[in-house]
């Protein structure tokens, strides 16, 4: 094993690619799958998403508690990733396998039990993963560095999970496509925890007890308005995700193989315009660059609405592109400092629970999105692909660009409801970080 690769952003980024494969072909084709091509009324499918939500927030703070106070020869993350790789195979295969002739009934309670136990296993890895970054790599700049080449991988695994699998499912099936993603994600994932070493030193000292944990990260105003902020920003990023199927089928009225040419326009445009919102870090604070990063997400969502047919929807979806690369690279910067100051004031490190939290205000952006599904279908009459009712395009015009937008005026006025003034270092050029990471 060279040593170079040791924490390398590189091969750390593989974990990135390696969940956002299956997780982007869940979020973007599990309503499709249940609700278009199975026919579950959009009702049932958002109250098993209501009900995930309510077991999500149990078991999120549990399993990054569980996690900072880990501490063996493997580290504290490392161990929960292992074990969870081969569940997360195996849930992932379920979501998309259902036995045939189910009712309606038959049908939501497979989808509840399977989104439930895939999602769990995703909060383990989401968790210890998302853990690592904050304890690898420290400053802004070093952060901004690293996070550039992580969403790198993360559009790549976006433009398989969301263009190449209508392809795959199209030519096979939705269960086959699963098994292929699901060796991908055991690959990738492998590669990258052979290559991660975790700082023994953060193990250190006597874990907070879960009440004075969580009470701790409560009292935290800065963490809680960020992240709420930031989970009406990732409802955008799923909601858009989930509909453009159903946006290439109702609004530009496409064939199903031309999915994959409009998803590819909004992913293969992010690749590059990550590396532009990181020259756009290096030159500004990252608080300013992230409320940036919103504003222009904003903006970015509305051609959508004009979008009539293949080539307007490609130009609608490279506009997308560039807001979206702005935000998958600056919210790094702003929690990496959260957690920084939060070690400062406790002597110990939280990534876990903070993670875990995080990922759970976040994760919430998935009822918002359902919500929001629901709410649009009964006021034009959408019910599934067999009651598509008398206005499916206009349904989906609005699900696609002025929800999306709305929701992101509301995170740019969440996000400026608090002054984001930190005491730890801002730019972190630190000796140790470019020493350890020489790519960089």
């Amino acid at each position: 094993m060279q040593r170079k690769w040791i924490n390398s952003p590189y091969t750390f980024a593989l974990g990135m690619f390696a969940m956002m494969v299956p997780s982007q072909a869940f979020s973007t084709f599990y309503s499709f799958f249940y609700v278009e091509k199975l026919g579950l009324g959009i009702g049932l499918a958002t109250l098993a998403r209501t009900i995930f939500l309510i077991w999500d927030a149990v078991n999120n703070p549990l399993f990054g508690h569980w996690s900072d106070r880990t501490n063996t020869r493997l580290g504290r993350r490392r161990p929960w990733i292992f074990g969870a790789m081969p569940l997360f195979m195996l849930t992932f295969i379920m979501v998309f396998s259902p036995p045939g002739g189910l009712s309606q009934h038959g049908l939501f309670a497979w989808f509840l039990t399977a989104l439930i136990l895939f999602e769990a296993v995703s909060t383990v890895l989401w968790v210890n993963y998302g853990a690592l970054f904050p304890e690898l790599y420290h400053g802004d700049r070093l952060r901004a560095k690293a996070s550039a080449i992580q969403q790198s991988y993360q559009v790549v695994a976006l433009l398989i999970g969301s263009a190449l699998t209508p392809i795959i499912f199209n030519a096979l099936n939705f269960s086959t496509m699963s098994i292929i993603y699901a060796f991908v994600f055991c690959i990738s994932m492998l590669m990258c925890m052979l290559y991660v070493q975790e700082r023994r030193e953060y193990s250190v000292g006597e874990p907070l007890k879960l009440g004075a944990a969580f009470k701790e990260t409560m009292k935290n105003k800065k963490f809680w308005l960020f992240n709420i902020s930031n989970s009406f920003a990732q409802t955008v990023n799923g909601l858009v995700s989930s509909i453009i199927p159903f946006y290439a089928k109702y609004v530009l009225k496409i064939e199903a193989p031309q999915v994959t040419i409009l998803m590819a326009a909004v992913f293969v445009s992010v690749i590059p315009l990550v590396f532009v919102w990181y020259w756009i870090c290096r030159r500004m604070d990252g608080v300013k660059v992230w409320r940036l990063s919103l504003a222009v997400y904003a903006v970015s969502v509305l051609p959508l609405w004009f979008g009539f047919n293949l080539v307007s929807g490609v130009a609608a979806g490279i506009a997308v592109g560039f807001g979206l690369a702005g935000f998958l690279v600056t919210p790094a910067m702003v929690s990496g400092r959260i957690i920084d100051e939060d070690a400062e004031k406790t002597g110990l490190r939280r990534e876990g629970i903070y993670t875990a939290v995080a990922g759970f205000i976040t994760r919430s952006s998935g009822l918002i999105s359902a919500l929001a599904f629901l709410i649009v279908g009964l006021i034009f009459g959408y019910e599934s692909g067999d009651k598509p009712g008398p206005n499916p395009e206009m349904t989906f015009r609005v699900l696609i660009s002025i929800v999306p937008f709305c929701l992101l005026l509301v995170s740019i006025i969440i996000s400026l409801l608090t002054r984001f003034e930190f005491t730890t270092n801002r730019k972190g050029d630190l000796a140790h970080g470019e020493e350890t990471h020489p790519q960089l």
